[in-house]
C-alpha cells in the first residue's frame, strides 16, 4: 500500500508513453456500479483508492520570489542535471505527496 501511488504513477506514464488512452479516474461509486469491476473484484477483502497525478500539458507561469533563494534553487538544479521548471516541479511534487 505505501508504494501503490508511485505503482500506479509509473503505469500511467507508461500508458502515456505506448500512446494508450489513460483511464478516466473514478469514485468509489462509480467503481462499486461497474459490474465488470463488482466480477473483477468480488472476492477482494481490501479496496483502496489510490491518489493519481495524471499528465497535462505544460504550462507557462510567472513567479516572483527571492533572489537569493532563486540562485540556490539554480545552482540545486544544475548540480541535480535538471532546468529549473522540472526541479520546481519535482519539489512541488514531492511536497505535495507527503502533504
Amino acid at each position: 500500500m505505501a508504494n501503490a501511488a508511485d505503482a500506479v504513477a509509473f503505469h500511467v506514464e507508461g500508458l502515456v508513453a505506448g500512446g494508450e488512452a489513460v483511464p478516466v479516474p473514478r469514485s468509489l461509486d462509480n467503481l462499486r456500479a461497474d459490474p465488470e469491476f463488482a466480477d473483477d473484484f468480488a472476492g477482494a477483502d481490501i479496496l483502496a483508492l489510490v491518489p493519481v497525478t495524471l499528465p497535462g500539458r505544460s504550462v507557462r507561469i510567472n513567479l516572483t520570489m527571492d533572489e537569493n533563494l532563486l540562485a540556490a534553487i539554480d545552482r540545486a538544479a544544475e548540480r541535480s542535471g535538471a532546468t529549473r521548471s522540472g526541479f520546481l516541479a519535482d519539489a512541488a511534487r514531492a511536497k505535495l505527496s507527503t502533504g
